[in-house]
């Protein structure tokens, strides 16, 4: 016979059990939900004409221009040169459009090549999805835009550390039958470590950043950074900041999760190919810490490796100094040899 004592033990014991096991067998077996449709920040094209941003940059900045439709957004890009021409795709950087080959892909047209030019996600006119920024989603995104556009393959020019040189060499790992002869990598980074970025980048790439960019306060304060009246490109990093509401986001996430990092393997699959590769960088970068510079060197022993003295890290800006002539009598050596 059961004692009074042990029998509300046993009830107990019941009660107590029962809920998660209930809860459980819910979770084991419930239908999961539809997935909710991913949510696009518009690009620069939703800015009004009066603003300030269309005196620097706009849709038709470069001649054939033109919209891809793909499934995280509209993608804006322009076709340069002859359409015989042997194919070069240029990708941008972390922070600029495509604006910042404005010397070097008018050159390139000229000298006979078939140029490929467009704004990463989250940047100038192209849309902003609200997802991770990560190597994936930028190899995907020009695989995408290749297909659209009939393009079989490519050589590949990348600039930036965590945008478009990592992106280059990201890209020939996951997709290498659709990159070309050559490669050319132009202050490229991608070995970076947590260590080598400032304070203040990884905490604009926080979440409590990325919610205090995006508040009210924020915005405002990021319009009164933007009011001069420079039309330097590199003016436009502060533009998009405070009138787009998808850039903090994917610049953050390009930090943080992006190909700015990590890509070691991808270096070391670029060297083991079949491709010629070049890479260009200035001796004064402050951007990028000269020991990733040589990480990366060291990773592809195989490459010609091009300094520009005094050259920075937008180097392919530098008109006056003679930089960006430099980049772009070592780009077409390369890219016709």
């Amino acid at each position: 016979m059961v004692r009074p004592s042990a029998f509300l033990r046993i009830v107990g014991y019941a009660l107590f059990s029962i809920p998660p096991l209930l809860l459980l067998i819910y979770l084991v077996t419930q239908f999961p939900r539809p997935q909710e449709s991913l949510h696009i920040y518009p690009s620069l094209a939703s800015v009004p004409r009066s603003n300030r941003v269309w005196e620097i940059y706009d849709e038709d900045y470069f001649p054939g221009g033109g919209y891809a439709t793909l499934p995280y957004g509209r993608v804006r890009y322009w076709l340069m040169g002859p359409e015989e021409g042997e194919k070069v795709v240029l990708i941008p950087g972390l922070l600029l459009p495509a604006i910042i080959w404005k010397n070097v892909a008018p050159e390139l047209a000229s000298r006979g090549f078939r140029v490929l030019l467009y704004d990463l996600y989250g940047r100038g006119f192209s849309d902003a999805p609200s997802t991770t920024y990560d190597s994936v989603l930028y190899t995907t995104q020009l695989a995408l835009l290749m297909q659209y556009l009939g393009w079989r393959s490519t050589n590949m020019v990348g600039v930036s550390m965590a945008s478009g040189g990592a992106i280059a060499s990201a890209f020939h790992a996951d997709f290498p039958h659709l990159v070309d002869r050559k490669v050319a990598l132009i202050s490229p980074a991608g070995t970076l470590e947590a260590a080598d970025l400032s304070r203040t980048s990884k905490f604009m790439s926080s979440s409590l950043g990325q919610m205090l960019s995006s508040s009210f306060l924020g915005r405002m304060y990021l319009r009164s950074m933007a009011e001069s009246n420079s039309t330097d490109p590199a003016e436009l990093a502060r533009l998009q900041a405070a009138y787009l509401p998808g850039y903090n986001a994917a610049v953050g996430s390009s930090i943080r999760q992006g190909p700015v990092r990590g890509q070691q393997s991808s270096f070391q699959l670029l060297h083991q190919s079949n491709k010629s590769i070049l890479m260009i960088y200035g001796a004064a970068d402050n951007a990028i810490p000269s020991r990733s510079t040589s990480t990366v060197i060291s990773l592809l022993p195989r490459a010609q490796v091009y300094v520009v003295e005094g050259g920075t890290h937008g180097l392919i800006l530098e008109e006056t100094l003679g930089h960006s002539v430099q980049v772009i009598k070592t780009l077409i050596e390369f890219l016709s040899s």
